[in-house]
């Protein structure tokens, strides 16, 4: 099965992408860790990327498309893959219809996390992570056992560059403009279905295993 997962910044899409992965064995393509591991690795694309990412804005659609494409033509794509941050405009959902029909891997589910933006606001401006061991804690609502340290090696705990309430404001907008348009031209496909995704992450989740086993029950 491949499916998209969309969800405004902070809806849960990379908690629920990695249990959607573990317990269906569906390969997890996310186009921010694609960026991210492209700007670590100081790659052309990476330094392309960069200077939009850090100030919360999409990165162009020609270098999305390209670095997604490449990684899911990729071997463990070839049963399912779920996309995870992309696409994210219209202009990326057609583009990404093209490279479907080329490579006949249609998107079979779009599930669609909606979130209060009060509670998209607290999860993203307060999240923190180690830089040690990547824990992730939100001051708001997860905090660390000690201010600001990591309970787990005691090293300080980091803001991104992306989380904060001004990044995080284009974001939204960025996402009301550009992503909410693209999010109906799959609905007119018949293949959205919308999770509430404001509660914790069994409950959240308890809503997308129950949806998954129908739809495997049915093919």
């Amino acid at each position: 099965m491949n499916i998209l997962i969309m969800g405004a910044p902070g809806s849960g899409k990379g908690t629920m992408s990695r249990l959607i992965s573990e317990n269906f064995g569906i390969t997890h393509v996310s186009s921010g860790d694609l960026f991210r591991q492209n700007i670590k690795d100081d790659t052309p694309i990476g330094n392309q990327a960069r200077e939009f990412i850090e100030q919360g804005l999409l990165v162009p659609d020609d270098i999305t498309i390209e670095i997604v494409k490449e990684r899911i033509l990729e071997f463990d794509c070839e049963q399912g893959f779920l996309l995870d941050g992309f696409p994210r405009t219209s202009f990326q959902a057609h583009a990404f219809e093209r490279i479907e029909k080329q490579i006949n891997r249609p998107i079979d589910l779009v599930i669609n996390l909606v979130v209060d933006r009060e509670l998209l606001v607290k999860r993203i401006t307060g999240r923190r992570m180690c830089p040690v061991c990547s824990s992730i804690y939100n001051i708001f609502l997860s905090p660390p056992k000690v201010k600001g340290v990591c309970d787990k090696d005691g090293r300080t705990l980091l803001q991104r560059p992306d989380d904060t309430l001004e990044a995080l404001s284009v974001r939204l907008e960025q996402y009301d403009t550009h992503t909410q348009p693209m999010l109906e031209y799959y609905r007119e496909r018949g293949i959205v279905k919308d999770i509430d995704g404001s509660g914790g992450v069994e409950p959240v989740w308890k809503q997308i295993k129950e949806l998954m086993e129908r739809l495997n029950a049915q093919e």
